[in-house]
C-alpha cells in the first residue's frame, strides 16, 4: 500500500528554529512512500533521528540535501527520482554544503543504496565530505544524455573506508557488501531498450519499467516509468469512458481510474478536483469552474462566461513571483477565487530597491475584500502599521491548502495587529495554522481552529501573542452577544457563533418580529427580513419565512400564493399565450376573459379594454431619433480629433553619443579549435580569427549559445555585447566582435594565463610587495559599476590585470557592503567596500574572506563591528586603508581616485608598507612556462598567431606592410629574435608616429569622458530583468614587459628594480602604464635582446571569467585543473 505525501518547495529557507524545521520535516515525510513534489532535507543535525526517511521510495520532483551536519542520511529505499521539477532548473539530485568547516562536522554517508534511476535532470555535488560517492557510476543512474553533471570528488576525510571487494567496479555507497551499487543500465545486453536486472538478454526489463525489475513482465518492475495500476506498469490509466461497439457511443467504464501523480486511483484524494480528462488536479482549466456534486469537487464547463478566477503566487503569470507587491496587486481586482498562494512579506509593503519595486499604498490591500477562496496558502509576515486587523480578508471563506509551505497553509507572524478579523472564514481544508509572535494580538482561541479543519492530522500553533492578562487589561475581549467559542475581534460582528440571534453576520439580542421598521422572521436563529410585498402587521408576525409566499397578509395584491405589486399584464403563459389578470374587490388577481387580448378591468367581455399603439409609436420614434443625433455628433467629434496634428517638441538629453564600434564577423572568418568549457546556456571555445582579406591569425575565445536558447537568453548576450563594446579601459577584456548566426556568438581576447586568484595561491612564495601594490592600483582603476570586484574576476595579462566584464547570477555576499546586503543599495561607495575585501584577498594570497561563516550571518557580524583581520604582511598604513573601505557610513569611505593615489604612493616605496621575508630576492615565475599554456598555444593552427592587441593597435611604421608588422604570439628566444616594437600611450612607435589609417581602432573614446550614473543592479530573483550598466570608453593603454624578462639584480639594486620595471616610473603617477625603453631591455645569455611580446596568461579551462552566467562544474578536466565547487557562502538570503 502506497502512502502519498505532498512534499515541499522551501529550498534553503529555514522554517523557524532548527527544532521547528525538524518537526516540520517529520510531519511532512513520516510514513511517506511516494513524495509527489520535492524531497528537501536541510539543516539536520547529528542528534536528529532521521529514520522516518527510510519509508520513501519515489520522489516526483527533485531531492535536495543541503546544509546538514547529520553524519548519515538514511534513504536506503529511495529507488527513483522523476524530476518533474528540478532544483535550479536542471538538477534532480543536489547534495551541497553538508560540512561545517568551523566545527569539522558534516555528513559522511549518503545511503542511496536502492537508487537506480533519475528520469529527468542531472546531479550536483559540492562542499561535502561524503565517503564513497565518488565511486558511484552516475551515468548508470541518470537517464538523459544532455543533463548537467557536477560529479562529486573524493573526500579527504581520513575516516572514510574503501568499498567492499565484492562490489562491481569498486562502486558503493558505504563500506560493506550490502552497500554496493546496483547497475541496471551500463551492464545490460544490447537487446535491452531500457533497464535490466543482469547482463544476459533474458534479463531485460519491460519497457514500462523504471529503476530495474525482477522479471520481464510489466508487474515485475521495481518502479513504473509512467503509471502504476494495481501493481502493473502502464503508459496510461484506464479511461473513464469506453467505446461500446453495439451502441456506437461512449459509455462509462466500470474499470476507469483517475491519474494522480504516477498512480492510477479509483477516487481522487480529498482536497483535489476531478477533471473531465480523468485526472486529479489542483485547479480547473480556463473554460471550466469548480463545483461540488455529491461531496466530490469537479470541474464543470462554464455556461457562458466563467466566474473570474485569478492566478496567485506560483501559478500563471505569477509562477516565479515571490510575493504580492505594488506592481501585481492590481491583477486581483474583483476576484472571488485565487488559484495559488498569497504571500505578503517585507518587500510587499515597503518596496524593493533591488528590483525597483515601489512601496504599496495600504489602501491597495482592500482589493482582497472580494476574495472568498484561496486554493493554496495564506502567508502574512508584514502588514501596514495603520491597520489593526486583516480586514481585507474579512470575506475569505475557504483556504484549501492544496499547496503548502512546509506543512502550513496559513501563517500570520510578526505583525502589529490587535485582532485577526477573519469573520467569514469557515474552512481550512488542508495544512497547519501558525499564528505566532504577534505581540499585540488578542482574540486568539486555539480550540476554535479545530472546527475549521477537515483532517485530524491538521494542527494549530497559537503562541507568543499578547497574553490573556494583557488583553483583559486592555478590555480586548469578545462581545457579550458571542458564545464561549470566542471571536475574531471586537464587536458583535466578529463572533464565531451568536448567543441569541444573528442578522447579516452580526449577533443581536432579538429579531424584529412584532416591531421595527423592517419586520423579520426567525430561521435557524437567524433574523431574515420579510418580503417587501408583505403588509406590516401589529401584534402578530408579518411573515413566517422569507419570500412573498410566506406573508401573513399582502400589502398590495395576491396572485395565487404570492403577494405581488400588481396583477400580471401580458405575462407569457402556456401554449404561447399571454396571461392577463385584474384585481377583484379583495385585491386578489383573477384571469381576464380569454378573448381579452389587451387586458381587462373586470370579468367577462365587457371588462376588456383596447389600448392604441399611438403612444408606443411616439416613444419609439423619439428614442430612435435621439440615438441617431448622438451618433452624428460622435462622428463629427471623431473627425475633428483625427484632423488635429500633434506636434511633439524635441527634448535633447545633452548626452554625448556612444561612438563605440561593433564588429560583425562572418562565421568563415573564425575557426573553433577546442572546447574550453560549457555551462547551462552555452559553450566557450578556443579558436582563431582570420580577418577577411588579411594574412593574420588571432587567437580568440568564442562564446556560443546552446541551440533552442530562449529569446531572453539571446537578448541578454546581445546586451552583454553592447556593454563590452562600449567599454574601453586598460584593465577590461576586449570584445573583438559578434557573429549573428542562428545561435549568437561572442568573440573576445583569449586569456590563457588564468585568474589572479589562482595565480597568487600558486605563487605566494614568489610574489613581492611591488607586484601586490601595483595590482592594487590597477584594480582600483577599474571602478566602473557592474564589474564585481573579487579576485576570481581578475585575469592576468603580463603585468597588466584585465577584468572580465559580466553580471554574476549569485551575489557574492562576503564582498558586499552592509547597505547592499540589507537594503540592496549599490553605489560607487559600495564598490569601495568590495575593493577593500579584494585587497585583503591579495594581501592574504587568496584566503577566503570570512571563511567558515555562513553567508546568512555576514550582515549580523558586520553590524556588530567585526571586520576582516590585519594580514600578516601588511603594515598599519595599508590595513587602515582597508578599514576605511569598510566604514558603515558610505560617505566616510575613500573615493577610488583617493585609493589610486594612496596605493600609487605606496608602490614607489613598497618595502615600507608591506613586510615580506626575502622580498628583494623574489621573481615572478613565467606563466608561459606552464605545460597547460604550451598546450593551449601549441599546434599547427597556432603557428604565426598574432595577439588581438597587435592586430587592433598595429605597431608598424609608415613603410611596413600589415603582413610583416604583426608580432607573432609564440615567443622566441633564438639568436635571430628581433626587438619587438611597443605602442606607447602617445601613439609613438619607438619614437616614430604611427600611421593613422593603418587599421581601424576597435575602441573609440567617449567624448564625455565620465562614468554614467545608473547604479549597477545584480540579477533579481523575480519581476524585473537585468539592466545594462553604462560605462565609458577611456583610451586603451598598454603595459610594459613582464618582470620575468628583467635581468636578475642583486639586493643592492632592489629599490631600483622595484620601480615598476619602468624607466623613471617612480616619479610619475602613471608609471604603471609606461613602456620600457629599448635601452633597458634585458639581454639573453649570448647578448641578443629579448623580444617584448604580448604574453597570454594561463587560464583554467573552466574559468568562470570565460563562462559568464555558467554554473561551474566539479569534474576534473583533461588539463588537470579542478574548478572550485560552488560555495554556499556566495548564496544570498532567500
Amino acid at each position: 500500500c502506497l502512502y502519498l505525501c505532498q512534499g515541499v518547495t522551501n529550498r534553503l529557507n529555514l522554517l523557524g528554529t532548527k527544532e521547528d524545521h525538524y518537526r516540520n520535516m517529520v510531519k511532512t515525510y513520516s510514513n511517506c512512500t511516494v513524495v509527489l513534489e520535492n524531497l528537501e532535507i536541510t539543516y539536520m543535525e547529528d542528534h536528529c533521528d532521521l529514520s522516518f526517511l527510510r519509508s520513501i521510495r519515489e520522489v516526483g520532483g527533485y531531492v535536495l540535501i543541503a546544509l546538514n551536519t547529520a553524519s548519515r542520511i538514511p534513504l536506503e529505499n529511495l529507488r527513483i527520482i522523476r524530476g518533474h521539477s528540478l532544483y535550479e532548473g536542471k538538477y534532480a539530485l543536489s547534495v551541497i554544503s553538508n560540512y561545517n568547516k568551523s566545527t569539522y562536522q558534516g555528513t559522511n554517508e549518503l545511503l542511496l543504496t536502492s537508487l537506480t534511476e533519475i528520469l529527468k535532470g542531472g546531479i550536483k555535488f559540492g562542499n561535502n565530505q561524503l565517503c564513497n560517492v565518488e565511486t558511484i557510476q552516475w551515468y548508470d543512474i541518470v537517464s538523459a544524455d544532455n543533463t548537467s553533471m557536477d560529479l562529486p570528488t573524493a573526500s579527504k576525510n581520513p575516516q572514510c573506508r574503501k568499498c567492499d571487494s565484492s562490489c562491481f567496479n569498486g562502486s558503493c555507497w558505504a563500506p560493506g557488501p550490502q552497500n554496493c551499487q546496483t547497475l541496471t543500465k551500463l551492464n545490460c545486453a544490447q537487446q535491452c531498450s531500457k533497464r535490466c536486472k543482469g547482463p544476459s538478454p533474458i534479463d531485460c526489463c519491460n519497457e514500462h519499467c523504471a529503476a530495474g525489475c525482477t522479471g520481464p513482465r510489466a508487474e515485475d518492475c521495481l518502479a513504473c516509468r509512467d503509471f502504476q495500476d494495481n501493481g502493473v506498469c502502464k503508459d496510461s490509466c484506464p479511461g473513464l469512458l469506453r467505446y461500446d461497439p453495439n451502441l456506437h457511443q461512449l459509455v462509462p467504464n466500470p474499470h476507469g481510474k483517475y491519474s494522480f501523480g504516477a498512480t492510477c486511483v479509483k477516487t481522487c484524494p480529498r482536497n483535489y478536483v476531478v477533471s473531465d480528462h480523468g485526472a486529479c488536479v489542483r485547479t480547473c482549466s480556463g473554460n471550466t469552474y469548480e463545483v461540488e456534486e455529491g461531496g466530490v469537487r469537479k470541474c464543470a464547463k462554464c455556461d457562458g462566461l466563467c466566474p473570474k478566477v485569478c492566478n496567485g503566487l506560483g501559478t500563471g503569470d505569477l509562477a516565479h513571483t515571490l510575493s504580492i507587491n505594488a506592481t501585481n496587486i492590481g491583477s486581483f481586482k474583483n476576484c472571488t477565487k485565487i488559484n495559488g498562494n498569497i504571500g505578503i512579506f517585507h518587500t510587499s509593503i515597503h518596496g524593493d530597491k533591488y528590483t525597483k519595486t515601489p512601496k504599496m499604498d495600504p489602501a491597495q490591500l482592500d482589493v482582497f475584500k472580494t476574495v472568498k477562496e484561496i486554493t493554496g496558502y495564506l502567508w502574512i509576515q508584514t502588514w501596514p502599521e495603520s491597520r489593526s486587523s486583516l480586514s481585507p480578508f474579512e470575506n475569505l471563506e475557504v483556504i484549501r491548502g492544496r499547496t503548502k509551505r512546509g506543512s502550513r497553509s496559513m501563517v500570520v507572524s510578526g505583525l502589529s495587529i490587535t485582532y485577526l478579523g477573519l469573520r467569514s472564514l469557515k474552512e481550512i481544508s488542508d495544512g497547519d495554522v501558525f499564528v505566532s509572535r504577534n505581540m499585540d494580538l488578542c482574540y486568539t482561541n486555539a480550540n476554535h481552529w479545530q472546527k475549521l479543519f477537515k483532517s485530524p492530522i491538521q494542527s494549530a500553533t497559537i503562541e507568543d501573542n499578547a497574553s490573556a492578562a494583557t488583553c483583559a487589561q486592555r478590555n480586548d475581549t469578545c462581545d457579550r452577544k458571542c458564545t464561549t467559542d470566542g471571536c475574531w475581534g471586537p464587536g458583535p460582528d466578529m463572533c464565531f457563533s451568536c448567543r441569541d440571534y444573528s442578522r447579516d453576520g452580526s449577533c443581536v439580542d432579538s429579531c424584529n418580529i412584532l416591531e421595527g421598521e423592517l419586520r423579520e422572521a426567525v430561521v435557524n436563529k437567524t433574523c431574515v427580513e420579510c418580503h417587501p410585498e408583505c403588509q406590516r402587521m401589529n401584534g402578530t408576525a408579518t411573515c413566517s419565512a422569507p419570500g412573498s409566499a410566506n406573508c401573513t397578509k399582502c400589502a398590495n395584491f395576491k396572485d395565487g400564493l404570492f403577494c405581488v405589486s400588481r396583477c400580471p399584464q401580458g405575462v407569457p403563459g402556456e401554449d404561447d399565450t399571454l396571461v392577463w389578470k385584474y384585481a377583484d374587490e379583495q385585491k386578489v388577481c383573477q384571469l381576464c376573459h380569454k378573448n381579452c387580448t389587451q387586458g381587462c378591468v373586470g370579468p367577462g367581455l365587457e371588462g376588456c379594454h383596447i389600448k392604441g399603439p399611438l403612444g408606443l409609436s411616439m416613444v419609439a420614434a423619439g428614442v430612435v431619433g435621439g440615438l441617431l443625433a448622438a451618433l452624428i455628433a460622435g462622428l463629427s467629434v471623431f473627425v475633428l480629433l483625427q484632423e488635429r496634428e500633434l506636434v511633439e517638441p524635441l527634448t535633447p538629453s545633452g548626452e554625448a553619443p556612444n561612438q563605440a564600434l561593433l564588429r560583425i564577423l562572418k562565421e568563415p572568418e573564425f575557426k573553433k579549435i577546442k572546447v574550453l568549457g560549457s555551462g547551462a546556456f552555452g559553450t566557450v571555445y578556443k579558436g582563431l580569427w582570420v580577418p577577411e582579406g588579411e594574412d593574420v591569425k588571432i587567437p580568440v575565445a568564442i562564446k556560443v549559445l546552446r541551440e533552442a536558447t530562449s529569446p531572453k537568453a539571446n537578448k541578454e548576450i546581445l546586451d552583454e555585447a553592447y556593454v563590452m563594446a562600449s567599454v574601453d579601459h586598460p584593465h577590461v577584456c576586449r570584445l573583438l566582435g559578434i557573429c549573428l548566426t542562428s545561435t549568437v556568438q561572442l568573440i573576445t581576447q583569449l586569456m590563457p594565463y588564468g585568474c589572479l586568484l589562482d595565480y597568487v595561491k600558486e605563487n605566494k612564495d614568489n610574489i613581492g610587495s611591488q607586484h601586490l601594490l601595483n595590482w592594487c592600483v590597477q584594480i582600483a582603476k577599474v571602478r566602473g559599476k557592474g564589474i564585481t570586484l573579487q579576485l576570481s574576476n581578475v585575469l592576468i595579462r603580463l603585468d597588466l590585470l584585465l577584468l572580465w566584464l559580466f553580471y554574476t547570477p549569485t551575489v557574492p555576499i562576503k564582498w558586499m557592503a552592509l547597505e547592499s546586503i540589507l537594503n540592496r543599495t549599490y553605489t560607487h561607495q559600495s564598490d569601495v567596500w568590495s575593493y577593500g575585501v579584494t585587497v585583503w584577498e591579495l594581501m592574504t594570497f587568496g584566503t577566503k574572506p570570512y571563511d567558515g561563516i555562513p553567508a546568512s550571518e555576514i550582515a549580523g557580524i558586520l553590524e556588530k563591528g567585526e571586520r576582516l583581520p590585519q594580514p600578516p604582511i601588511c603594515t598599519i598604513d595599508v590595513y587602515m586603508i582597508m578599514v576605511k573601505c569598510w566604514m558603515i557610513d558610505a560617505d566616510s569611505r575613500p573615493r577610488f581616485r583617493e585609493l589610486i593615489a594612496e596605493f600609487t604612493k605606496m608602490a614607489r616605496d613598497p618595502s615600507r608598507y608591506l613586510v615580506i621575508q626575502g622580498d628583494d630576492r623574489m621573481h615572478l615565475p613565467s606563466p608561459a612556462d606552464t605545460k597547460f599554456y604550451r598546450s593551449l598555444i601549441s599546434g599547427e593552427d597556432m603557428e604565426d598567431a598574432v595577439d588581438a592587441d597587435e592586430y587592433l593597435l598595429p605597431q608598424h611604421g609608415f613603410f611596413s606592410s600589415p603582413s610583416t608588422s604583426h608580432t607573432p604570439l609564440l615567443h622566441s628566444t633564438s639568436l635571430n629574435s628581433s626587438i619587438g616594437t611597443c605602442h606607447s600611450r602617445t601613439g609613438l612607435l619607438n619614437g616614430v608616429l604611427s600611421r593613422d589609417g593603418s587599421t581601424v581602432l576597435r575602441y573609440i573614446p567617449d567624448p564625455t569622458d565620465k562614468f554614467l550614473d545608473e547604479a549597477f543592479q545584480p540579477a533579481p530573483d523575480y519581476m524585473n530583468q537585468n539592466p545594462v550598466s553604462d560605462v565609458v570608453n577611456p583610451i586603451y593603454q598598454h603595459p610594459g614587459p613582464p618582470r620575468i624578462l628583467l635581468p636578475t639584480v642583486s639586493s643592492d639594486h632592489t629599490e631600483t628594480e622595484y620601480l615598476n620595471y619602468f624607466k623613471n616610473g617612480a616619479n610619475r603617477p602613471e608609471y604603471l602604464n609606461e613602456v620600457l625603453s629599448p635601452a633597458v631591455l634585458p639581454l639573453t645569455s649570448n647578448g641578443t635582446v629579448y623580444s617584448i611580446q604580448k604574453y597570454q596568461p594561463q587560464n583554467s579551462i573552466d574559468n568562470p571569467d570565460y563562462q559568464q552566467d555558467f554554473t561551474p562544474t566539479f569534474k576534473t578536466h583533461t588539463n588537470g585543473h579542478i574548478p572550485a565547487a560552488e560555495n554556499a557562502e556566495y548564496l544570498g538570503p532567500h
